[in-house]
């Protein structure tokens, strides 16, 4: 139920068409959910989501972080909001929900906002590595308030924004050499399949280039990590993964979640996600990662003894 009921509520399901649906999908073995039942399983949400939004993070310490704003159509009130989403992981290679709100994708004040609580409630040590869209606040935000980690661009959005700006025809043949850059397994080949791609693609598509060379630098900075963790570093899976059951419904239903109910449900979506999230592969590597041990092409750089001489 913890994961199901927030499926309902968010993919636009009145409190009054629960049973009938869960009936659909469990048969006789489906649980009463009358509208008082449902009403009784919120406020016992609300009180758990109280006591995580007020819990201490001082001895919390993420790795790696994961940010992205999530439209969920169907049930926002406001369409110009959205939920803020950061997912951390830890230096035993867990994922772990941060922190969350309401707020504007692109503001870098929302943002900001999420931010400052989290350090209030105690997050002291910055992330060594932030992955995230190039068009989030976040960026802005995360440099004011943990100005030494470093920013990693979601090759997931990269791509759809890339293929936005050419036709339809042209798109599986970009997509295909898109993949050749950020599957390269050192930087310096990324970086000839990227200038393969603009002598490609210059002459009839100059933005779809210009969208890719802008944000260059950061969409290969995976490169200075563990290989192992690329697959976790080049996007930001670990959300769009949670929200895929919800987050494509573009019909609007009658009846918009208030933002309090909608924080809520996300929140319980997010959490029952959490039970089945895999480590991260590589774990071996986290304690070197926190150490500052420097990677080129995801190799551990060896450090050379100094020898004084007597």
């Amino acid at each position: 139920l913890d994961a199901l009921l927030p499926i309902l509520y968010l993919r636009g399901l009145s409190t009054g068409d629960f049973q009938e649906a869960l009936a659909a999908l469990l048969g006789t073995d489906a649980p009463n959910l009358s509208p008082s039942v449902v009403t009784r399983l919120t406020s016992e949400w609300q009180g758990e989501y109280e006591r995580w939004q007020a819990r201490d993070l001082s001895a919390r310490h993420y790795v790696y972080v994961w940010a992205d704003g999530v439209y969920l159509q169907a049930r926002m009130e406001d369409q110009a909001e959205c939920m803020l989403v950061l997912i951390g992981a830890t230096p035993e290679g867990r994922k772990e929900l941060v922190g969350f709100q309401a707020g504007v994708r692109e503001s870098a004040q929302s943002w900001r906002e999420l931010l400052v609580e989290i350090k209030r409630r105690g997050l002291s040590i910055p992330p060594r590595i932030a992955v995230g869209d190039g068009a989030l606040g976040f960026w802005k935000a995360l440099d004011e308030l943990f100005p030494g980690t470093h920013h990693q661009r979601c090759w997931l959005h990269k791509t759809a924004n890339v293929l936005n700006k050419v036709p339809k025809s042209v798109q599986p043949g970009m997509k295909v050499a898109l993949r050749e850059i950020y599957l390269a397994p050192t930087r310096a080949q990324a970086e000839v399949a990227l200038d393969l791609f603009a002598d490609a693609y210059q002459a009839r598509y100059p933005k779809a280039v210009e969208c890719v060379r802008k944000d260059q630098r950061a969409l290969l900075a995976f490169y200075d990590w563990p290989a192992e963790h690329w697959i976790h570093l080049r996007t930001t899976n670990p959300i769009e993964s949670v929200f895929s059951t919800v987050r494509h419904r573009t019909v609007r239903t009658k009846g918009s979640l208030s933002p309090t109910t909608a924080r809520l449900m996300v929140f319980k979506l997010i959490m029952a996600a959490s039970k089945t999230w895999r480590r991260l592969m590589g774990e071996n590597q986290l304690p070197k990662v926190i150490a500052g041990v420097r990677f080129q092409d995801g190799t551990e750089i060896a450090t050379t003894p100094t020898h004084n001489v007597a």
